[in-house]
């Protein structure tokens, strides 16, 4: 058993008390003082000594001492010193809070500008560190606060933390023991599959959901099909069936006498012999046009072929143009950048060699030896001439570059020039070439004859037309017949449809009926899913509540006074779970006095203690509250409120008095 025992605590401005110190030599005591003499701050100063934190767990609160008027008091140091007897060993450690204050160049006053906390382990000073990792080597933070505050575990901890803390100290309970232990649990592992117990109430859970919202839609789905029922009241099906193929056949029949009409042998004979007219014309044509007609289109080929040549021509003319145009900019480009070269080379070629004379030693401020200085001058001078030579030579060098690839360009455009001169000649005579055949082909479409000149193509053609206007006569005749056929086809038609129309809801009713039948059959299986899914959540219930007990009893088995609720039972009969300290049947948050919620709390620090192998100094707040604290083998440091005590006094059980100063 770690024992770590207070001997003595010191605070220095320290949230409005200047100067105290608590000597307890390792022994209980009680500090008395009125409201707001500061109680609580030695707990504060204590706490913020080791955790940087206050005796509320929180890491931001004021430190600094405060005047009448509420403003903080500068210049002042903010100590707290204490001194441990640990493990038969004294261990000092003191924690300061400063300002810090600077001065800025050319300014008389001083400015604040942030803070600084110096640390100290027996009187020597540390880095944070070092102090930090002393005090985690102690103890963790989080068990120290557990044993030195009566409160902690029940108004600091969440219930979640407060039941894990619980389940460390108790072990918790294998799956195994739970359902060996309760023969109702016996299928519960089949049901888990492997499954945590916590994992699988999630996935009833969400299944659960899922089913409900499916069966929520079922009903309504079936009643929308029940209402879509298409009403078959004095339908029947088999004569709808044939009356819909008589009609069909009726159709077929009318169809084949408007074919018959329209191929009668009066049209298609006079159809042959207008094909037989057409054909000859087309041959009269051929002959008509033969000759000549080629001499034209080979013409027009020619001159097509040579106005092509003339476009491409120009084409290479624009292209020689841009390419001129190209490098004439480049032209331009160089001679700019050689004119710019020509006034670096001379900005260069007249700087002058300057050389400021350092004549003392930056270290010390003597005078350097007059050899040092001429040296220094005549490297900087030769390192001066060095780098302007290597300028002037770049300089030279990017000149004969530009020049050279100016001249290139210049006989690239020499070379364009008179390629534009020979493509401008070709094309004149390109030109001419296509005036001369157009004027041949002139004179040749003059000397040919239009084929409506020709006598027997004529002939023919008005033989055509006669032909046309008797077919049309005898198309217009059999055109009203048809008409008439036509129209009882619609009729036909139209009552089909109808009768199709009733036909199909058989259909209809048909495809309703059966999703009918499905969604009840799944609303069957969802059911059954359902009332399976509320069995295993009542064995997950059933082992939670099994095990709650189990742990209930295991872990109220380790203290005097405290017992825990680690379930409670909700509206629908669930479990959830929760962890609710509790004195003689009376929950710690609602109904218990302050004195047995502090006893309660020495109770829970004694169990702790024992289980972590660990013993520290207990800080007992409000402890007026109550008359008899129970037993606690670890140093009690009490906090009582006395309203004649105006400043903090301390009484030990020889009686020692402690005032603050």
């Amino acid at each position: 058993m770690k024992i770590i025992a207070l001997l003595q605590l010191s605070l220095i401005n320290f949230k409005g008390v200047k100067n105290f110190v608590l000597d307890t030599r390792g022994e209980n005591v009680k500090v008395f003082g009125d409201n707001a003499t500061g109680k609580t701050t030695i707990f504060d100063g204590f706490v913020w000594l080791l955790f940087d934190k206050d005796s509320n767990n929180k890491k931001d609160f004021a430190i600094k001492t405060l005047d009448k008027a509420g403003k903080v008091l500068h210049h002042l140091d903010h100590q707290v010193e204490a001194i441990f007897f640990v493990d038969g060993n004294e261990l000092t450690l003191k924690k300061s809070y400063s300002e810090k204050w600077t001065k800025k160049r050319g300014s008389i006053h001083q400015e604040f500008s942030g803070h600084t906390t110096d640390y100290f382990i027996d009187g020597i000073p540390a880095k944070k560190k070092e102090y930090d990792e002393l005090i985690s080597g102690l103890i963790n933070e989080d068990v120290f606060k557990l044993l030195t505050s009566p409160s902690y575990f029940n108004e600091q901890l969440k219930w979640q933390d407060r039941r894990k803390v619980l389940l460390d100290i108790s072990g918790d309970i294998a799956d195994e023991e739970v359902i060996a232990s309760n023969k109702d649990l016996a299928k519960l592992m089949d049901v888990l599959n492997g499954r945590s117990i916590e994992n699988h109430r999630k996935v009833i859970a969400a299944r659960r959901t899922e089913i409900n919202k499916e069966l929520e839609k079922i009903p309504v789905r079936i009643d929308e099909l029940h209402r879509s029922l298409p009403d078959l009241t004095g339908i029947e099906r088999e004569k709808l069936e044939a009356e819909i193929n008589r009609i069909n056949s009726e159709i077929d029949g009318e169809m084949t006498l408007i074919n018959n009409i329209r191929n009668g042998n009066a049209i298609s004979q006079k159809q042959r012999e207008i094909q037989e007219i057409e054909i000859e014309l087309l041959r009269i044509k051929q002959e008509h046009e033969a000759g000549s007609k080629d001499d034209v289109y080979r013409l027009k080929a020619k001159i097509q072929e040579e106005n092509s040549n003339v476009s491409l021509l120009n084409s290479r003319l624009e292209n020689i143009k841009n390419n001129k145009r190209y490098n004439d900019d480049n032209i331009n480009r160089i001679e700019e950048e050689l004119v710019k070269l020509r006034e670096e080379w001379t900005v260069v070629d007249s700087s002058i060699f300057v050389h400021k004379d350092d004549c003392s030693c930056p270290t010390c401020g003597q005078d350097l030896p007059e050899e040092q200085v001429t040296a220094a001058r005549d490297k900087a001078l030769s390192q001066f001439n060095l780098e302007k030579s290597t300028k002037l030579e770049n300089i030279n060098k990017r000149g004969q570059q530009g020049k050279l690839r100016k001249e290139e360009i210049l006989a690239a455009n020499e070379k364009l020039l008179n390629e534009y001169d020979n493509t401008k000649v070709y094309i004149t005579e390109k030109q001419k070439v296509v005036e001369i055949l157009q004027e041949q082909l002139l004179t040749l479409e003059s000397t040919i004859v239009d084929i409506t000149e020709n006598p027997v193509y004529v002939s023919k053609l008005n033989e055509k037309q006669q032909l046309m206007k008797q077919m049309n006569e005898l198309k217009l005749s059999a055109d009203e017949s048809i008409q008439d056929i036509q129209m009882a086809i619609y009729q036909l038609k139209q009552e089909r449809d109808d009768l199709q129309k009733e036909l199909a809801k058989f259909g209809q009713n048909e495809l309703a009926v059966k999703r009918i039948s499905e969604l009840q059959e799944q609303e069957e299986k969802l059911a059954e899913e359902f009332e399976k899914l509320e069995h295993e959540l009542y064995l997950t219930e059933e082992f939670i509540r099994t095990k709650v007990n189990l742990l209930e009893d295991k872990i109220n088995s380790k203290f005097k006074y405290a017992r825990f609720k680690l379930f409670e039972t909700q509206i629908n009969g669930g479990l959830q779970e929760v962890c609710e300290t509790l004195y003689n049947g009376v929950p710690y948050g609602s109904g218990l006095n302050n004195a047995a919620k502090i006893n309660v709390g020495l109770d829970i620090i004694n169990t702790l203690s024992e289980h972590y192998g660990f013993m520290a100094p207990i800080f007992v707040d409000n402890s007026e509250a109550v008359t008899k604290l129970i037993d606690v083998d670890a140093q009690v440091i009490s906090l009582v409120v006395s309203e004649k005590d105006k400043v903090l006094r301390v009484e030990s059980p020889k009686q020692l008095n402690r005032e603050a100063v």
